[in-house]
């Protein structure tokens, strides 16, 4: 019997919450590579028994995460812009107030911009559109029972909500009922109860989509079905009023007014702003670091997916092995004396911090050759091992070799891929 529900839980508890990095695409060609390297690690792979499949689940995703975070950290330092100067060198954007609005560089390193840097002030942030109901005595049963339903309209699609009052329930376990039904429907909208202090407590939906375009008038609308029942219903309720309409982010860039459906938009594709509170009388100013700083705060990128992964594999070495542990450390401890020279200190565990007085040094023009063909020649082996990790995570496992193949005579196996895919671990193995 296959058991697949705790590496689910696991990963959706764990990671599924993680943004998705543009470089979490691919072409067909890229995945097929992926899956003819699959199909040969499992080619001679033995077959083997699982000590503990529970942890097992969990050490194999996150190996799996780590090592597709390093990958998308080096994959956004590849030579992508002519030079593998350029790649470290690629620009870094800066917020003068990173309270107000945040940024990111969305460029590609080739461009030029119209100008170094902007100011921009922020009026108002894009709101979602918000129905507060009415607040009922949570103990008592304002409704009588029976079956009920009503129509929520959005922007793209119409559903129809029913639900079932009994003798037995209150308030409360209606309006509980109803906010699980609405967040469950996966409709843009996110129900949620607020209380008065006083007993009595109302259902809140909110969008999670925020703006309006010129021809909208809302983002949902909700209305009872025809019956005289769910019109009372409803009026009790009361999820049918706008309480808060949504609205557009209103900013100015360069004394130019602009507005936003959103609170995160991108400007000349340059930039990626997110708007986080007013201005009030004053401006933010965006632009780019100097190049020293950019350059530490790209190795930094990579430096922390690198000790990520090692942090995992210290946490599950005592019961799972050190090969991963010893895998990755290698990277660092092998080019210990010249990642040192230019700033970036190796600890015992390979773990990796940068002196960014040292690194400051190495990048000057009469160093910076040498420099960087170093941390060329570091991210390289540490994208090598995310990539070997990635293809075969349950190959850091704790395990029984039960039978090795024959080697030189053996056939690909493409469904043993399954074994991390599906997490499919047969407890009688």
């Amino acid at each position: 019997m296959t058991r697949i529900d705790s590496a689910y839980d696991y990963y959706i508890s764990t990671y599924a919450n993680q943004e998705v990095s543009r470089y979490d695409s691919h072409k067909q060609s890229d995945l097929r590579k992926v899956y003819s390297n699959i199909i040969k690690a499992n080619k001679d792979s033995p077959l083997y028994k699982i000590i503990n499949m529970e942890r097992a689940k969990r050490y194999a995703i996150d190996i799996k995460e780590h090592a597709r975070s390093i990958q998308n950290v080096v994959a956004s330092l590849s030579d992508k812009y002519g030079s593998f100067e350029d790649s470290f060198q690629k620009k870094v954007a800066t917020s003068s107030d990173n309270s107000k609005v945040g940024v990111t560089y969305i460029g590609n390193g080739i461009e030029d911009p119209p100008s170094d840097q902007f100011a921009i002030s922020i009026e108002r942030l894009a709101s979602p559109q918000i129905n507060e109901g009415s607040y009922l005595p949570d103990d008592e049963l304002s409704f009588s029972p029976g079956s009920y339903s009503f129509d929520l309209a959005t922007t793209t699609a119409a559903y129809e909500f029913q639900y079932s009052v009994s003798e037995d329930e209150t308030n409360r376990d209606i309006i509980d009922k109803l906010a699980n039904l609405v967040n469950r429907s996966n409709l843009g909208i996110t129900a949620g109860i607020q209380s008065d202090g006083l007993g009595a407590s109302a259902l809140v939906l909110t969008s999670v989509q925020t703006g309006l375009s010129e021809d909208e008038t809302n983002l949902f609308a909700i209305s009872p079905a025809a019956s005289q029942e769910s019109v009372e219903a409803m009026n009790l309720l009361g999820i049918n009023h706008v309480s808060e309409e949504a609205h557009n982010s209103s900013f100015t860039v360069n004394g130019s007014h602009h507005t936003s459906l959103s609170n995160t938009f991108t400007i000349n594709n340059l930039f990626e702003l997110t708007l986080r509170d007013v201005t009030g009388d004053r401006h933010a100013t965006i632009g780019f670091k100097a190049n020293a700083d950019a350059i530490a705060d790209n190795i930094q990128t990579l430096v922390d997916a690198y000790n990520n992964i090692l942090s995992t594999a210290e946490a599950y070495a005592i019961a799972d092995g050190n090969k991963l542990l010893n895998d990755m450390a290698a990277v660092s401890k092998n080019s210990q004396v010249a990642l040192e020279e230019i700033g970036l200190m190796v600890d015992d565990n390979g773990s990796v911090s940068i002196d960014r007085k040292t690194l400051a040094d190495a990048v000057s023009p009469n160093r910076a050759d040498s420099t960087f063909a170093t941390l060329t020649r570091f991210r390289d082996s540490i994208g090598s091992k995310a990539e070997s990790a990635s293809i075969d995570p349950m190959n850091y496992v704790n395990k029984v070799i039960v039978a090795y193949k024959n080697p030189g005579h053996n056939f690909a196996t493409p469904y043993i891929s399954s074994i991390y895919s599906g997490m499919m671990l047969d407890n009688y193995i």
